[in-house]
């Protein structure tokens, strides 16, 4: 099977680090994707030209190298609201998905939710979507509820139970598993709560770097999303929300920047999206953010996401030779991301990442922030492969292989 939608072998020539040799001269073939993503040349460029060239502050100076990286700055802020399909004052940059989720959790949670209440998530959850609410229901004396899952993905009439109980103030669900890569059905979701004024939020750390993602679409309230996992660098996050819930919670952080005036007993606070953006921002990371948003932009988001559904197909025939083998989660790959999440019988998934470590494949293992639903597929860790736009079939097949010599030393 070859891919139509993308020049893979183009693609690669902008990663120097896919070029490199570990483990005893073995080629790197790097199937840790939802973890983080390698970064291109333009995004190294990018922010190594910032440094060289106009390294300043940006919204405090009028001198040229302080309007040059504000501009630029901002030019980012415009890319990543187009990219979702936002405005601009309605993205925050804050240094990752996790930030964001909790500056929801505190500046409208803390507000919002009350003794009694409902919060409600998934069995999905990533810990960044798990545990803010946790701490938050606590604090409240407020009620954390679980929506189910199956191995299709979410139970909806689950969630409708739920609803119907009364007294939900939000639900928080991820719009694809980093675990199992299950998509979640955002839409009718979204749909069923808004019907009863409940508003969401979405952790969009999995999808938002490999499906066109829509928030006008989908109507969602809240989203959530980290720059590294989208070829960009570490430390920028985004939170995205709609105006009116900015314009009414209150500022997360205090401090520069986020203020319009401050007198001895009164602050008034800044104007979106700087409200929320205290202090001296990460400047060259969102600018490379920026750039990184432009690559993705140029190979397209549909055909990322045509290139992840075909590399995951293929990868998911090859496994099921191995008959040892257990895949974990749905197998339909319209309703799934470039996420593999698999055990050997009678192997601990740590055991097998160090194997085909040998072989120069990096895979991770563990239980990948997500143990509710390890604990709900009945284990303590998993071994996950996941892909990018620079994974090729040649790489699949060298990762069976590899597999296939870890199974005769592991005795699977």
């Amino acid at each position: 099977m070859k891919d139509s939608h993308i020049n893979v072998a183009k693609i690669r020539e902008d990663f120097q680090i896919l070029n490199r040799k570990v483990r005893d001269g073995k080629q790197l073939i790097y199937l840790d994707n939802a973890a983080t993503t390698q970064k291109p040349k333009p995004v190294i460029n990018a922010i190594c030209n910032y440094y060289m060239q106009y390294n300043a502050n940006v919204h405090r100076a009028v001198y040229q190298l302080a309007e040059e990286a504000t501009a630029a700055y901002e030019s980012a802020r415009d890319k990543v609201a187009s990219f979702i399909n936002g405005s601009r004052e309605e993205i925050i940059f804050v240094r990752n998905a996790t930030e964001a989720i909790n500056l929801v959790a505190y500046a409208w949670g803390k507000k919002n939710v009350m003794e009694n209440d409902k919060i409600v998530i998934t069995e999905l959850e990533h810990h960044s979507n798990l545990v803010p609410w946790q701490l938050l229901a606590q604090e409240k004396n407020a009620e954390l509820k679980y929506v189910r899952v199956d191995d299709s993905g979410i139970v909806i009439d689950d969630l409708l139970e739920i609803l119907n109980i009364g007294r939900v103030k939000l639900v928080s669900v991820a719009h694809m598993s980093n675990l199992l890569g299950t998509i979640t059905p955002l839409e009718e979701i979204i749909k069923t709560c808004h019907e009863k004024e409940i508003p969401v939020m979405v952790d969009g750390a999995q999808s938002v770097p490999h499906l066109p993602v829509d928030v006008r679409k989908l109507n969602c309230d809240f989203m959530a999303f980290s720059a590294h996992k989208m070829l960009g660098p570490t430390g920028v996050g985004v939170l995205y929300a709609k105006k009116h819930y900015l314009e009414n919670m209150a500022p997360f952080i205090s401090g520069g920047d986020m203020i319009k005036e401050v007198q001895k007993y009164k602050t008034a606070w800044n104007d979106l999206p700087w409200k929320y953006e205290a202090g001296t921002s990460n400047i060259a990371d969102v600018i490379g953010y920026g750039a990184a948003i432009d690559y993705l932009n140029e190979i397209g988001m549909q055909n990322v996401r045509n290139h992840e559904k075909e590399i995951t197909k293929y990868a998911l025939e090859r496994m099921a030779d191995i008959k040892e083998l257990h895949i974990y989660g749905t197998k339909n790959i319209d309703n799934k991301g470039g996420i593999i999440s698999f055990n050997f019988e009678n192997a601990h998934p740590h055991d097998l990442a160090v194997l085909l470590d040998r072989d120069g494949i990096a895979i991770r293992s563990g239980h990948h922030c997500a143990q509710v639903l390890t604990a709900k597929l009945g284990v303590s860790a998993t071994a996950r492969a996941s892909f990018y736009v620079y994974n090729s079939e040649d790489e699949i097949d060298i990762f069976i292989n590899s597999l296939h010599k870890a199974k005769k030393i592991l005795k699977a």
